[in-house]
């Protein structure tokens, strides 16, 4: 009986005991969640912050990239969830935000690095467009005033038109004019031209002018402008109206400096002005035309350049 009353009493014992243990165990696990309560709550202030950061430094990229306005819609990857090894706990949702936050500092970094990059590209192009326009606007516009020239001595001599009246044409000049055949082979800015170097050549310079002024206006933007406005200062020219020549001449040049005739209107220009008493101008336009057309003159015009240099005694 003794035996059977303190095996009794030992299990009670140690039934207390397990329950004294549990009971601190317990309150152990209590107190570790209540310590690490802060910590969790320090790092969502944290990503908080950084958020709060990445949203002001997104709208400011914005603004410089979109300066109207218009909303920038970024596409952010996520970043691939990590592979779980087996037996490894599980990330927390915090870890999971910190990491996707990363993400998106790292990718706004490299926008922003881009858009500086971009801005500074775009600043030197257009310094260096500047730099062009400048160059080209003070090479087109030579300081000459436009005058008249003179044919070149070596052109055929042709018989003199009869002058209009006083009063108007003569009889005798409206029937030779009338005789003078138009070009009708469809392609009518040739025909226009053709005609009027026709009324040129027969000497007949006001109906030439008016024919060749006319192509030009109605033409103007056909290859055949250049002929025409080369031709319409010729007609000036040989016509004793060396300020509308040179004004012909200059305006081809300037408008269409890659035209057939445009190194012609320059040499051409050159001689009016030598006739209007202008040598120094005439010089500055012999220096363009070597300088812009030197490599391809025709023998022809280099001579005539290299006389009109000599007569109006350039230095260079």
């Amino acid at each position: 009986m003794l035996y059977r009353a303190d095996y009794r009493l030992m299990v009670k014992a140690e039934y207390k005991s397990g329950i004294i243990m549990r009971n601190a165990f317990f309150a152990t696990a209590a107190l570790a969640l209540v310590a690490l309560a802060p910590s969790v709550a320090a790092q969502n202030v944290s990503v908080d912050v950084r958020v709060d950061r990445l949203e002001k430094e997104m709208r400011a990229v914005q603004r410089k990239v979109f300066p109207a306005g218009a909303p920038l819609e970024a596409e952010i990857t996520r970043p691939a969830a990590p592979a779980i090894v087996p037996g490894s706990p599980s990330s927390t949702p915090v870890a999971d935000l910190t990491a996707r936050v990363g993400a998106l500092e790292s990718q706004l970094a490299s926008i922003t690095g881009q858009v500086e990059e971009n801005s500074f590209k775009l600043k030197q192009l257009e310094d260096a467009f500047n730099r062009y326009k400048a160059e080209q606007e003070s090479r087109a516009a030579p300081a000459v005033v436009p005058p008249p020239a003179v044919a070149p001595s070596a052109a055929p001599a042709r018989p003199a038109a009869p002058r209009p009246a006083a009063s108007g044409a003569s009889e005798e000049r409206k029937t030779a004019v009338a005789a003078i055949e138009r070009p009708s082979t469809g392609n009518e800015a040739d025909d226009a031209y053709s005609y009027g170097f026709r009324l040129w050549d027969a000497k007949f310079y006001p109906e030439a002018q008016a024919q060749l002024k006319a192509t030009v206006d109605k033409y103007g933007a056909s290859p055949i402008a250049s002929k025409a406005a080369n031709l319409l200062g010729r007609a000036y020219l040989d016509d004793g109206k060396p300020a509308l020549a040179s004004v012909a001449f200059y305006e081809n040049y300037q408008k269409r400096p890659k035209g057939d005739r445009a190194a012609d209107s320059l040499a051409y220009l050159g001689e009016a002005l030598i006739q209007l008493k202008k040598p120094a101008d005439a010089c500055k336009v012999y220096a363009e035309l070597e300088q812009v057309y030197g490599g391809s003159l025709s023998n022809g015009l280099r001579g005539m350049m290299d006389k009109g240099r000599t007569r109006a005694k350039c230095t260079a």
